[in-house]
């Protein structure tokens, strides 16, 4: 089993996206919050169930989908260290 770690700037994103979205409605962003940490939990038992970022296509950085956003993440060995989180609307650049 994979160790989970999360980048300080991956949290800053969960923080911002659920103010967001916390806006129109603080179920909604509570619900979110919640589905973006169980996807990462998930890594945890299966690091490379995720797809490579097609915009960076090195095997080692991969990307979850949940709803509208990019779950980014990098495995380092035994780690999974989560890197970032975009709205899939977002024009991104590595």
């Amino acid at each position: 089993m994979a160790q989970l770690i999360w980048a300080p700037a991956a949290l800053k994103d969960v923080e911002a996206i659920a103010e967001y979205v916390a806006r129109d409605s603080a179920d909604r962003a509570a619900l979110l919050v919640v589905r973006l940490i169980e996807a990462t939990d998930r890594l945890a038992q299966f690091p490379d169930s995720g797809r490579v970022i097609p915009e960076v296509s090195d095997p080692h950085c991969r990307e979850v989908l949940v709803g509208n956003y990019r779950v980014m993440y990098r495995l380092e060995g035994p780690q999974v260290w989560i890197t970032g989180i975009v709205h899939g609307a977002r024009d991104w650049h590595p």
